[in-house]
């Protein structure tokens, strides 16, 4: 049996990051870093076969590569998984891994090589429509062009709170983020602006997603009551090297 772990471009193993992308079916947070090139990419052969793949990225520094950040295989071989990642440590010199909880392969790996596991933010799907109303509010698209928050809610012509999507994850998902100004707080309007942008994502032909800090309650109830639900938590770990 001929285990081959080899760094590749990113081309040579998209067909098998679109079999990531179905089988996990969530907004896969870290895809950007593939967008940008902030990763490096590790292409896994047993007997010169195409069975999985690796990405690494840089867990503080976008320049470094600590970091194993996505791991898949096909189903076939996934019983060497972790004879896989052991082969990528050891070329990759990885010290950390990333991962959403609810990828279930990584994580795994995460819990049987790692220790120090952390859970850094919640994420969460759409799960019901709202229908909030507030007088003399409405959302409306800012004129000012590259604005970090391009959706404003306005009540009785004053700006509110703010928010917008951010596109540059995986599709169909948007991820949804927004702000509500000190002195309007603790009126709804946080959970107005989420089902809003919601809207708006599916209008664009996006589904929404959204995160936040495992430790801002606040945030949490807000997109809990605007429709959302918690599926799954961004985990981070010191990598075991004894345990490899």
């Amino acid at each position: 049996m001929g285990i081959k772990v080899i760094q590749t471009e990113l081309a040579n193993i998209q067909d098998l990051r679109i079999l990531f992308l179905q089988e996990t079916n969530f907004q896969f947070i870290l895809n950007k870093c593939h967008l940008y090139g902030w990763a490096d990419t590790y292409l896994f052969l047993m007997d010169d076969l195409k069975v999985g793949y690796g990405a690494i990225w840089g867990q503080n520094n976008r320049t470094d590569r600590d970091t194993v950040f996505e791991f898949y295989m096909i189903p076939l071989y996934r019983k060497f998984s972790t004879v896989f990642f052991s082969q990528l440590h050891a070329l990759s010199h990885a010290t950390f891994i990333e991962c959403q909880s609810n990828d279930l392969l990584l994580s795994s790996l995460l819990y049987e090589h790692s220790q120090h596991i952390d859970a850094e933010a919640i994420l969460f799907e759409d799960c019901f429509q709202t229908s909030f109303t507030i007088p003399d509010t409405i959302l409306i698209k800012s004129i000012q062009q590259n604005d970090d928050y391009p959706y404003l809610l306005k009540q009785h012509s004053e700006v509110v709170a703010s928010g917008g999507l951010m596109l540059n994850y995986n599709m169909p998902y948007a991820d949804l983020y927004y702000e509500v100004k000190e002195p309007y707080r603790q009126r709804g309007l946080g959970s107005l602006i989420v089902q809003e942008l919601k809207k708006e994502a599916y209008l664009m032909g996006r589904v929404p997603a959204a995160r936040c800090n495992i430790k801002n309650s606040i945030s949490k109830a807000t997109l809990l009551k605007a429709g959302f639900k918690i599926c799954g938590y961004r985990l981070k770990g010191v990598i075991n090297q004894q345990a490899l």
